[in-house]
This record gives structure tokens, sequence and C-alpha cells, in this order.
């Protein structure tokens, strides 16, 4: 099932987007929103597969609201203004309808999210020393030794790699992610998973990676990082 976002402030049209999507098999809708304000706060605390949604909207229009998220779902815009629809493309939305719309584009529309889906699922494979991570609507090959940290982000995670100043942000578990990284790899806080290797100082509740990046340790994974400094520690 593809989890599904429908946003627009005018109720009629909200209405009917919702109909839609309880009217193609393979959609379930998740909620309906009447401002670009509502979703964010949604997607903040729930995970989605797509979107459709209106453009302009009062206090945040839709385009800008899809170029505000840091890993936005699949987007099919739905506007009365056909002007927009070059500009949306330029965001990858999967597909612009032009209101009034019938079913029989609504149900192309959600064909092509599907046909997306389906070439971008792929999950996060490794071999030998790299990962394959899927963000975006790309697959990207990872070396495992060059993950700096893994930072949670409500259902994504942000993968930030040496020599890089954007981490690779990709739908995945922590608990999947923690499975699949080597032993030089450590949980130290239910947010963050660190390159051991990569550490430059410890400084009491904190793990310094570089002169801007202080992690903390968080007091359930204090006592295994604590008996891995033991191991390596000489000193007094």
């Amino acid at each position: 099932m593809i989890r599904c976002i429908a946003i627009d402030d005018e109720p009629l049209a909200l209405q009917q987007i919702a109909a839609y999507i309880n009217k193609v098999p393979f959609l379930e809708l998740a909620a309906e929103c009447q401002s670009a304000l509502e979703a964010r706060q949604f997607l903040a605390e729930e995970r989605v597969d797509a979107i459709f949604c209106d453009i302009n909207m009062p206090d945040l229009n839709g385009m800008d609201f899809v170029k505000s998220l840091a890993a936005p779902p699949l987007v099919v815009f739905t506007t009365a203004y056909s002007e927009y629809a070059i500009e949306g493309f330029k965001v990858n939305a999967v597909d612009y309808l032009l209101k009034p719309f019938g079913l029989q584009d609504f149900q192309r529309a959600a064909n092509r999210l599907k046909e997306r889906l389906s070439v971008s699922t792929a999950p996060a494979v490794e071999t030998d020393n790299t990962l394959f991570l899927k963000t975006d609507y790309r697959i990207v090959k990872v070396c495992i030794q060059d993950i700096r940290y893994v930072e949670a982000m409500s259902e994504y995670l942000k993968v930030w790699i040496e020599g890089e100043p954007k981490p690779i942000i990709t739908l995945l578990s922590m608990k999947k992610m923690e499975e699949r990284l080597p032993q030089n790899f450590m949980r130290i806080h239910r947010s963050y998973i660190i390159n051991l290797d990569k550490i430059q100082e410890v400084n009491k509740n904190r793990v310094i990676m570089d002169a801007d990046t202080y992690l903390p340790i968080g007091d359930l994974y204090k006592d295994n990082f604590q008996a891995y400094l033991d191991t390596k520690f000489l000193g007094k």
C-alpha cells in the first residue's frame, strides 16, 4: 500500500481527492490536511510515501512547502493554474493534475506513483565494505568507512559522510542500519551511531567528532561505550 496525504485549503477539493484515494486499491489515505503547515506537522510525526498537494494555499503554498522538506515524499501537484506545471516538474513531481480533474486522470497519477515506487524501493544492501542507500529518487553507493556518524530524524536517517557538507537522507530505521554496520560502529545515543575510528575526543558525556560536531552519550549506552574506551585507554 502507498500511504498518502491529501493537502488542499478548499474543503470540497480536499474531499474529492480523499474520495479518489479511497477508490484506488493500492492507495491508503493517511490524513487530510487543509494547509501546508498542518501537513508539515503531520509529516514530522508520521511517514508517508506520497502527497497530493494543492499549490495555491494561504500562509505557505504547496510548491514552497515541498521545497522546504528535507526528504519529501513523492509529490502529485493539484491546481487550477496551468502556469505552475513547469515549476512543478522542476521539483521532481511525479505528476501534475489540472483542476477540475476526474477519476481517470487521478488514476493515471496514482499509477505513476506506483511505477516510481517500484523502481526506487530497493533496500539498503551491504556489499563488502559498501552500502547502497536510497535517497530522493536515486540509489547511491557509500563506502562504509567514509561514514562519520548516523543521525536519526523521525522515520529517516541522516548519514554523514567524510568530506561531504550535507548528509545523505534515507528512509531507514536505526535498528536496521545498526545491524548493517561493522564492529567499529557503535550506538552511543538513541539518535546517534558513530564510527569509532572518527572520534577526535571524549569530553564528559559528549563525543567530539570535529570542531563543530558534539554528540551526546545517552544513559542507556554509556556503559557499553565506556567499556570500549577501557579497552583503548592508556594511563592511570
